[in-house]
């Protein structure tokens, strides 16, 4: 990664934000092209080309365990490379994607031909991701400055969860009016256009000093990515879940609670934009962990909807700047030239713990019940907090108070 400046004293903080926004965008339109797909292709393989859920299932995992296993490459070739050009790679790989489901609309009479057509466009679409999303944190603070990577992530963070709530269903009334077809050649556009507003922009040039090795990199963050996991289980069950609990209770509205969730995690994120900078981001961690395990206690303990509410509003406000504050810890203990690698390791936590909580919750629920994997899911997010709180007396983080500017 490229020696980080310090944002310009005359910035404002409007003017901050928007020149983090500016850059961020592309990271919105590569979750837009996640997003759009999201709630059509399983229907799709399953009803319109006649496949069983296993496979309607694998389409959509594939992504994930694409963006699993490309993610410490991402980080390491923005090191090297630069951010912007690892950004438009990712923007590539996710028009390469849409011209895979392009392929697979066209070839709908060959059903075999279609769903891997289909398959190949979701693993593209995951290494795509991978390097749109860690390619624009980077990209972001290389050009606001190391003081607010913080805020950068948060901002990463909001364009994700907002390109993903717009898409799922903006995607579903697309597709019923113009089928695969339509909804691949607006995936298409979407890229295009994302990749003309990216080429002109000034680059960022990649370090020139000798990146540590991967294990190197891992041993150091490692201990930050497992809180982060831990963390990240408690919207992994709201997120998969809630609608099962609702059921399992009889009662209605289990949507309202993930959008009260969802509100949550971008209202806190806009409310406290600068929270990481004054407290530190281990005190800031310690603070979420504690509200994310109340709001997953009152759901599990929940004999009313209006408490499963509270409870999902809970862990959505909780969880919401979990990532961004151990995240700032997390690079800062590498070397500069190892800060995109050390995002993108410690970022491939996240991905991991959303790609086995389902599983394993499915499996305590099988047995169990819903209401005992919040409850154990509580637990685990406790441990985060206790591992932060130990971690805080190690290695104390030092808020580092944010330059006041005037707008």
């Amino acid at each position: 990664m490229p020696d980080l400046p310090v944002a310009a004293p005359e910035h404002g903080r409007f003017r901050l934000n928007l020149l983090i926004l500016s850059i961020v965008k592309f990271n919105f339109a590569s979750y837009l092209t996640i997003g759009l797909p999201l709630a059509v292709l399983p229907g799709y393989v399953h009803d319109g080309l006649g496949y069983n859920a296993f496979w309607a299932g694998l389409v959509i995992s594939l992504q994930y365990i694409a963006t699993l296993l490309s993610r410490p490459h991402a980080g390491r070739y923005a090191d090297v490379w630069g951010p912007k050009k690892v950004v438009v790679l990712g923007l590539v790989g996710c028009l390469l994607s849409g011209i895979c489901i392009l392929l697979s609309a066209l070839s709908d009479g060959q059903g075999v031909l279609s769903l891997v057509l289909l398959c190949l466009g979701r693993v593209i679409l995951g290494v795509g991701q991978s390097f749109s999303g860690t390619g624009t944190s980077l990209w972001g603070v290389a050009r606001v400055g190391s003081l607010h990577i913080g805020r950068v992530i948060s901002w990463n963070g909001i364009v994700t969860y907002g390109a993903m709530a717009i898409g799922a269903p903006l995607g579903v009334v697309i597709f019923r009016s113009g089928g695969l077809l339509l909804l691949s050649s607006i995936i298409i556009a979407i890229c295009v256009l994302a990749i003309a507003l990216a080429l002109p922009r000034a680059p960022v040039k990649g370090s020139k000093a000798k990146p540590l090795p991967f294990r190197d990199v891992l041993s150091k963050v490692y201990g930050f990515g497992l809180i982060l996991a831990m963390g990240s289980a408690g919207f992994g069950v709201i997120a998969t879940f809630i609608t099962l609990f609702y059921q399992d209770k009889g009662w209605d509205g289990a949507a309202f609670a993930l959008t009260m969730f969802s509100a949550a995690f971008v209202g806190t994120r806009l409310l406290f934009p600068n929270a990481i900078n004054k407290l530190g981001g281990l005190r800031v961690a310690s603070i979420c962990f504690a509200v994310e395990a109340i709001g997953l206690f009152l759901v599990a303990g929940s004999f009313d909807p209006w408490m499963a509410k509270m409870g999902a509003f809970l862990t959505g406000a909780g969880f919401s700047l979990v990532f961004p504050a151990i995240g700032v810890v997390a690079v800062k203990v590498v070397p500069q030239q190892n800060q995109g690698s050390a995002l993108a390791t410690y970022t491939a936590f996240m991905d991991l713990s959303l790609g086995i909580t389902g599983p394993i919750a499915g499996f305590i629920m099988s047995y169990a019940g819903v209401s005992l994997v919040y409850f154990l899911t509580a637990l685990l997010v406790c441990l985060a907090l206790f591992c932060t709180l130990r971690m805080i007396k190690r290695m104390p983080d030092d808020p580092v108070v944010e330059v006041r500017e005037n707008a």
